[in-house]
C-alpha cells in the first residue's frame, strides 16, 4: 500500500492573536499594553511554518499526505500504515498519542534553540529523513513509551501519554474513595494525578518535589505508574494515608467518586477532553496496553 503522512500541527499563538484581533498592528498594541512583544511570536511562528514546508515538500508524490490540526484529531480516521509527524511543542505529541494505535510517530521542533523538545526532539531535516525511512520499511530506533487508561464502569475510557487527574472541575475539594493494595480510605483533597515515566519529568515531578516524597518515579519505558494525592485534608471522616505509590504492571488504583456534580477525569491537561466522574461511579486507574511508538 501506498504509504500516507500524517502531519499534526496546531495553531500557532500568532494566527491566535489575528483571528482574536484582526490585524497585526491590534495584535502587537494588544502585547504591548501588557508589557509583551510581537517579534518573538512572529520569529517562532515563521520557524514553524518553515519546518512544516520542509516536511511537506519532502513527501513523494507518489505517496498519500494529509495535515490534520489538534482540534479535529478526534474526528480523524488513523490508519494502520500511517507514518505520523507532529511539528510543533511536545505537548502535540501528548494529544496525538492517545488516537494512535501503534503508528510510528516523529516529533519536529520548529526552533529548538528556542523550543528544545523531549518529544519533539528532531530538526525538520533530521524528521525528514526518518519520515522517508519508517514509510520506505527501514530499521529505526523507536521508543515504546508507556501511557496511562482510566476506566470508569460505564465503559468509558480515557487514555494519556503524561498523566491523569481525577479531581473537581473547578479545583475545589473533591471527594472520593480511594483504594490501593488492600488499604482504602475516604479523602477530600486537591484531586489525585496518576503519571507515567514520560509525565514523570513534569506535574509530577514537581508534586513530588514539592511534598518531598520517597517514590521514585519511572522512565519513560517502564510500565509503573506513579500517583500522588494532592492536598489531602485530614478530619473526622477523611484521612491522609494513602497519597502516593507506585502501581506495578497490571496493578491498577481505585477510586469512587462522592461528588454529587463537577467530578472530572482529564487526561495531560486537558480539561475540555474530560469524563464526568459523578457519584458512586468506579474509576479504575493503571498502565495501558498501548504504548507510543516515538521514533528516537
Amino acid at each position: 500500500m501506498v504509504p500516507r503522512i500524517v502531519v499534526v500541527t496546531r495553531r500557532s499563538e500568532l494566527e491566535g492573536l489575528l483571528e482574536r484581533h484582526g490585524t497585526r498592528s491590534a495584535a502587537a498594541f494588544f502585547l504591548a499594553e501588557r508589557g509583551q512583544e510581537l517579534e518573538p511570536i512572529e520569529a517562532w511562528h515563521a520557524s514553524f511554518e518553515g519546518a512544516l514546508q520542509k516536511v511537506l515538500a519532502a513527501v513523494p508524490r507518489t505517496w498519500r499526505r494529509t495535515r490534520i490540526d489538534r482540534s479535529d484529531l478526534d474526528r480523524f480516521l488513523f490508519e494502520p500504515e500511517d507514518v505520523v509527524v507532529a511539528v510543533g511543542q511536545d505537548g502535540l505529541v501528548a494529544n496525538v498519542a492517545k488516537y494512535l494505535t501503534g503508528q510510528p510517530v516523529i516529533g519536529v521542533s520548529p526552533d529548538p534553540s528556542r523550543q528544545p523538545g523531549v518529544l519533539v526532539r528532531h530538526r525538520a531535516s533530521a524528521g525528514i529523513s526518518r519520515m522517508l525511512a519508517v514509510a520506505a520499511g527501514r530499521e529505526v530506533t523507536v521508543e515504546l513509551r508507556v501511557m496511562v487508561e482510566a476506566h470508569l464502569d460505564d465503559g468509558q475510557v480515557l487514555r494519556a501519554l503524561n498523566e491523569v487527574f481525577v479531581g473537581h472541575r473547578t479545583h475545589q475539594s473533591a471527594r472520593y474513595r480511594i483504594a490501593f493494595r488492600g488499604a482504602e480510605e475516604r479523602q477530600s483533597s486537591s484531586g489525585v494525578l496518576v503519571s507515567t515515566g514520560t509525565g514523570a519529568t513534569g506535574w509530577a515531578s514537581s508534586v513530588a518535589r514539592q511534598r518531598r516524597a520517597d517514590v521514585v518515579l519511572p522512565a519513560p519505558e517502564e510500565p509503573r505508574l506513579a500517583f500522588f494525592v494532592r492536598e489531602a485534608w485530614p478530619s473526622p471522616a477523611t484521612g491522609c494515608d494513602v497519597t502516593d505509590g507506585l502501581l506495578d504492571p497490571g496493578e491498577g488504583l481505585q477510586i469512587v467518586s462522592e461528588m454529587p456534580e463537577r467530578g472530572v477525569v482529564f487526561g495531560d491537561g486537558i480539561e475540555d477532553d474530560a469524563l464526568v466522574f459523578g457519584w458512586g461511579q468506579r474509576l479504575t486507574v493503571r498502565a495501558s496496553p498501548h504504548r507510543l511508538h516515538l521514533v528516537a
